[in-house]
């Protein structure tokens, strides 16, 4: 894809595809490769056992794999096999793994196996098995399935695969027409974007069956990911023996160096068409600000493009502008939410409120120390929130003054403030010559970005903040029900039109959905028309919390008493406890918005029934 535009210049997207030859590595994972591969070979007299190729995402595992697997395959005793794990479920894991070693073995080594599985289970005779192998009319695959069927036919047969494949695997590795001690290295790749079951079908393959001479498995995969905290955390004692026993050993995949990553940001920005808009600031910029992952240095330079020629509200914005306001949408859509929202009732901008907000933390943490004159400082930085300085004769006072402060405001700022990479982030783009500008531009949805790309592939992207807000998959064709038929809600917001596409998604499910701006008129519809359930806004005009105190009063005066829920871009523990006493949900994204809605729909109908 190639698009045309500052002064007619020409962008193309970068492919998100692993290197796979020596000539392609820019960050110096060839040496890394060469170095595994030559200790691959050199270790045979020690199979079978497993390496894990071990690094976050988009870090280069499945390159670095890529480069060893060619490695390896100019020597003449090594076979390999690529599978990926991502591509496979729990229930045909197992299958689709063992089939895939399956054919690398010669086909008469195969015959003779196909002939001693059939023999011992006495399924079929072995002229049976030959005649049926030489009129085979699919080859290896015809063989291979046959082979499977054999060894998989019941309990009893599958009981003896692992004895029988280390059968295969011994007689394949010392076949006389070749030298002895063959190795066949096995890379299993993306293991740790799999669900569990599929992991540990994966992990049983390889330590259950298919643990014999000869064989390697070199997996990739983040081991943080499959571990006690990560996607693996309910396994128990057992469970965590076993898993320990498949990684003999891992290598960790170091970080490329800062020359490496700054000139691999140049050759994607020159691929792209984009190199004249990039500076050595911009494109340091790009390098440190993508936590130094080359994937994802990828994936910003792809917006970058898409924005600089598809969306006109950035004509006249800096380079270094459009790339920190990406970042932070990026890596912080729940912040970019907040900064963009156009919210009167709280601070004109969020990023003055958050610096303002640590501020208040870092004097409150030694405020015996700082004084009367740092606590007016910091009243000061933090708009709009009226506190009463600690006592100064109550040395753990201000922790309670800081939790005061943090229940009027987002949620995640506490984490946000322990993040140094956020902060640096946020005062780096106040300082920008354009700020002010900026952000006006994007609360108006001048400037919003039009193409919204995840950090994370397993990650959806954020939905759009400004403007009309998008359900998740709401791009992509419904099969259309009736699960909602019989809900009529009632939708109350002073800006309507944001939730076009949410009131089309209802619809479109059964649901009649009403309308009202303020709470006056949702009190009239109230009053004339039953209603199941209210979706509201929290913040209107000048007043932050007018939805919570109207539903409030409904509560009170016996108005609506069902399933209400607030959709808002800025979640506070304030509000969260205000919506705990009302029997009231909460959502700040699309996604949690329509739980929230499956689950009030629920209970409606069990109150129904």
């Amino acid at each position: 894809m190639r698009s045309t535009g500052r002064a007619g210049m020409e962008f193309s997207l970068l492919n998100d595809e692993p290197v796979t030859a020596p000539e392609a590595d820019l960050l110096g994972t060839g040496r890394a490769a060469r170095e595994l591969a030559a200790l691959v070979h050199a270790s045979r007299a020690a199979t079978p056992f497993t390496l894990a190729v071990d690094a976050g995402w988009g870090m280069g595992k499945s390159s670095l794999m890529r480069l060893v697997r060619a490695e390896l395959e100019q020597r003449a005793d090594v076979e390999t096999v690529w599978y990926n794990a991502w591509t496979s479920t729990s229930a045909d894991v197992l299958e689709g793994l063992i089939k895939t070693v399956l054919m690398k073995f010669d086909r008469r080594v195969l015959r003779r196996a196909l002939h001693r599985a059939s023999e011992h289970g006495k399924l079929i005779t072995a002229v049976r098995a030959t005649l049926t192998v030489a009129a085979a009319p699919f080859g290896m695959a015809g063989l291979v399935d046959q082979l499977w069927r054999e060894l998989s036919v019941d309990p009893r047969a599958r009981a003896r695969m692992g004895e029988a494949l280390h059968e295969l695997a011994t007689e394949w590795a010392d076949t006389a027409e070749h030298e002895p001690n063959r190795l066949l290295v096995v890379f299993v790749d993306d293991l740790d974007r799999c669900a569990e079951d599929t992991v540990l079908a994966v992990c049983e393959a390889v330590k259950v069956y298919l643990d014999v001479p000869g064989l390697v498995f070199v997996i990739g995969c983040d081991r943080s990911a499959l571990g006690p905290s990560g996607l693996l955390r309910d396994l128990g004692p057992a469970g965590s023996a076993f898993m320990e026993k498949i990684f003999q050993t891992s290598f960790r995949l170091s970080t490329p160096p800062d020359e490496d990553l700054r000139a691999y940001v140049r050759h994607c920005a020159l691929r792209s068409g984009l190199r004249e808009l990039l500076d050595d600031r911009t494109v340091g910029l790009i390098a440190d600000r993508s936590a130094r992952n080359p994937r994802r240095i990828k994936r910003l330079i792809n917006g970058f493009g898409l924005e600089c020629t598809l969306n006109p509200g950035w004509a006249g914005i800096e380079p270094e502008a459009v790339i920190r306001t990406l970042l932070i949408q990026y890596l912080y859509p729940e912040f970019y939410r907040i900064l963009v929202s156009s919210d009167a009732a709280h601070t004109a901008n969020a990023g003055h409120e958050f610096l303002g907000y640590r501020t208040a933390r870092q004097v409150l943490s030694r405020w015996v120390e700082a004084g009367a004159e740092a606590w007016q400082t910091t009243v000061a930085a933090v708009t709009g929130h009226r506190l009463a300085p600690p006592d100064p004769e109550d040395q753990d006072g201000w922790e309670a003054v800081l939790g005061r402060l943090e229940e009027q405001l987002p949620t995640i700022y506490p984490a946000l403030a322990r993040d140094l990479n956020f902060v640096h982030l946020i005062e780096e783009w106040l300082r920008l010559p354009q700020a002010d500008g900026l952000l006006a531009q994007l609360q108006r949805g001048g400037a919003a970005p039009v193409v919204t790309i995840p950090v994370d592939i397993d990650e959806g992207a954020a939905p759009p903040v400004r403007g009309e807000r998008t359900p998740p998959g709401e791009d992509r064709p419904e099969r259309r029900d009736d699960r909602y038929r019989g809900i009529r809600i009632l939708w109350v917001d002073d800006h309507p039109a944001n939730n076009t596409s949410y009131v089309r998604r209802l619809e479109s499910l059964g649901a009649e959905v009403l309308s009202a701006e303020d709470a006056r008129r949702a009190e009239r519809v109230l009053g004339e028309e039953p209603v199941d359930m209210v979706i509201s806004d929290v913040a209107r005009g000048t007043d932050p919390d007018a939805g919570l105190d109207a539903l409030a009063r409904w509560r009170e005066r016996g108005i609506f008493g069902g399933p209400a829920v607030f959709f808002t871009n800025r979640i506070t523990p304030a509000r969260e406890r205000r919506c705990r006493e009302l029997g009231a949900r909460i959502a700040v994204d699309g996604g949690t918005l329509l739980r929230h809605i499956d689950e009030a729909c629920a209970e409606i109908r069990q109150r129904r029934s």
